[in-house]
């Protein structure tokens, strides 16, 4: 039976700053299979997801490409939307976080944090670009983490640990725009009490249903909470209330964005949204790994102090690789869904299936254009497709279509394996296992396979023809079962062999339980081909394709990482002389020297080179130090200089040829 509880399945928002690559539909196609078989178990989602359309990255790139924030987000809105219907992902809406609705339920929500105490402001010191003269928020800012000092971006540390950087804890902070150095300035800002939702988060998670990786990351985060900052210096996005010259922080209002598209398609549709966001219902969020922190600590938090429904299931895919590398735009490993796939001419239906059947939607999925070649030749074609073609064609050919029933129905061992299959394909959703839903149909047809060669229909033709049609019937029962079962994951493909079947209606409105059905006779045309091979010719140019981009990338950060003489000349490198070289306490790696290079005190610096050379050795020795770095504590020692070394089996300090005065510069 249906449960009483409405259920309504989101995905995370795709954000309109660019196009829709492979990655993407890692999150989108998943959540489109879990929709379509929630439906075929007689229960009736609402799915929606929008366009994540705010924030520092949207007004980062309108700059770049001189259009306005709202016209770069309406071109990349109108793409996602574009291809999500390409890729056969039905929303019940999609909408997008710049509309009324969704800026009056932001306000709302942010209002009632503010009544009910969760909210408060806060002086904080901000990165400040004198040259632009403005507040640089999140991505309007580079430097250096405060955590473990790799290079950062003012929100996260994406280079190096990873952690979320509130505003002002970027370190050696400078403005990506124009590469001045920043300032730093005080500022009011309001911070989101999350630290007081602690209690609360421990307790929710050990109720949160899901992926096992987003409920332990979560439990993990949970031990150590920070309150955040909610408020951004930008003229784009959801204003603060009572503050013109604030918007809301982007992951505020883009999760509300969830309530505020339930909204709009209720209004649609004359429904009530709050059935799904003030009372008991059902809420599944379909993410990326990345954003896990966001939708289990602090999206829930904010639900519970603005008194709205909490998500019941968080669910979390693993990452991608492209051809084993990293996904990298920068680098080209990114395959474009539309002009790399859909252009091309490969079937949407084919590209579902591969993110399927690959892996555990919890692993890290490698796309390969000769993995996706052998897939659909040696399983969809091979297997699926060519159980399908022979059944419908012998029928066609011998019969006219399905021959009338004339014994006792189906076989008991016919439906004994449509039932495991089905079994398999509805309990898969309960762990997101699509994999496993892909692995019981293939099974089911590999079954039946082997079932016709068993039988030899075309010898059982000659000499019973009751018989022979008693077979045809049990294999094409098997044929409609596992176009009822793989239609989540192949909906355009499976309806197609639903019309070769010719059975009544449409395969999007058979329910599961419908594939033990007994099948009804029909008389059929004769079968088109369900499935085509793909030649290695077009998984040639689909490789020529990406080793292009790749070769043409690697160029560009070549071309990038050349340096102008005047870059050079910044560098102020001078010959000094060691005087003194003595160990770091606790560093087997570390010297502290004492470096003469032509100032009143000597420059004291620490160099990484205690393993290739002794400190006794050293006095008396010429180095190359570049005089002009920015002073760092090591081990407690403050460097006021880097010594020049070459890195061959060790540290080979650079000196001049013949002794030179100390001081002197190298140009």
């Amino acid at each position: 039976m249906p449960p009483k509880e409405p259920v309504l399945v989101t995905c995370g928002l795709p954000y309109a700053n660019g196009k829709c690559h492979i990655g993407h539909l890692r999150t989108y196609v998943p959540a489109d299979i879990f929709v379509r078989a929630l439906r075929k178990q007689g229960q009736n989602p609402v799915f929606v997801c929008g366009s994540d359309t705010h924030g520092t990255p949207i007004v980062v790139n309108a700059e770049e490409e001189k259009v306005t924030p709202k016209e770069l987000v309406s071109k990349y809105h109108n793409h996602f939307e574009q291809v999500f219907k390409s890729m056969g992902i039905n929303f019940s809406f999609y909408g997008n976080t710049d509309s009324p609705t969704s800026h009056a339920r932001t306000t709302s929500i942010v209002e009632a944090l503010i009544a009910n105490g969760y909210v408060y402001p806060k002086t904080i010191r901000l990165a400040y670009c004198p040259k632009d003269k403005r507040f640089l928020p999140d991505r309007f800012v580079e430097g250096i983490c405060p955590y473990c000092g790799a290079s950062a971006r003012g929100d996260e540390c994406d280079q190096g640990c990873g952690k979320h950087l509130e505003p002002g804890e970027i370190k050696s902070a400078k403005c990506r725009i124009c590469g001045t150095t920043a300032e730093y300035r005080e500022q009011e800002h309001f911070f989101f009490r999350l630290s007081a939702f602690a209690g609360f988060l421990v307790d929710y998670l050990e109720t949160l249903k899901g992926t096992p990786n987003a409920i332990n990351y979560a439990k993990e985060w949970a031990k150590d909470l920070r309150d955040w900052c909610i408020t951004r210096n930008l003229e784009w996005g959801v204003r603060f209330p009572g503050h013109d010259d604030l918007v809301v922080y982007v992951w505020v209002d883009a999760p509300i964005g969830y309530i505020s598209f339930t909204e709009e398609w209720a209004a649609w549709q004359g429904e009530d949204w709050e059935k799904y966001w003030r009372r008991d219902s059902r809420i599944v969020h379909f993410i990326g790994g990345d954003i896990i922190y966001h939708h289990c600590i602090f999206w829930p938090a904010m639900l519970q102090g603005a008194g709205y429904t909490l998500p019941s299931d968080v669910v979390a895919s693993g990452m991608l690789k492209i051809e084993d590398k990293k996904f990298s735009k920068s680098r080209g490993y990114v395959v474009w869904v539309d002009e790399d796939y859909l252009a091309k001419g490969f079937h949407p239906d084919l590209l579902r299936y591969y993110l399927a059947s690959y892996t555990s939607h919890t692993k890290d999925l490698n796309f390969s254009w000769k993995v996706f070649q052998e897939k659909v030749n040696n399983e969809l074609v091979a297997v699926l497709g060519n159980f399908i073609h022979r059944t419908v064609h012998f029928a066609h050919a011998n019969f006219g279509g399905i021959p009338e029933r004339t014994g006792g129905g189906i076989d008991g061992e016919v439906i004994d394996a449509i039932t495991r299959a089905k079994a398999e394909v509805t309990s898969s959703f309960d762990e997101y296992e699509f994999k496993r839903l892909t692995d019981a149909v293939l099974a089911l047809a590999a079954w039946g396979n082997t079932y016709f060669q068993s039988k030899e229909p075309w010898q059982l033709i000659k000499k019973d023809r009751e018989q022979c049609a008693a077979v045809l019937r049990n294999c094409l029962q098997i044929s409609g079962a596992i176009a009822i079962l793989l239609e989540p994951v192949l909906p355009s493909k499976m309806e197609e062999a639903w019309g070769m079947l010719g059975q009544d209606g449409s395969v999007h409105d058979a329910l599961f339980d419908d594939a033990v059905k007994e099948i009804k006779s029909r008389a059929l045309e004769k079968p088109s081909v369900l499935f085509a091979k793909i030649e290695d010719s077009k998984i040639a140019e689909a490789e020529a394709l990406l080793s292009s981009r790749v070769k043409a990338a690697e160029s560009k950060a070549n071309k990038a990482s050349m340096i102008a003489p005047e870059d050079l000349a910044r560098l102020d490198l001078r010959v000094g002389t060691v005087i003194k070289a003595e160990p770091i306490k606790g560093s087997d790696k570390l010297l502290r020297l004492e470096v003469d290079i032509g100032e009143a005190v000597p420059r004291q610096v620490v160099a990484g080179i205690a393993k290739t050379h002794a400190s006794s050795a050293l006095p008396g020795t010429q180095v190359v130090l570049v005089a002009n770095m920015k002073p760092a504590k090591l081990f407690g020692v403050e460097s006021r200089g880097m010594v020049l070394a070459a890195d061959e089996n060790g540290a080979v300090l650079l000196n001049p040829q013949t002794p030179v005065k100390n001081g002197t510069k190298i140009k």
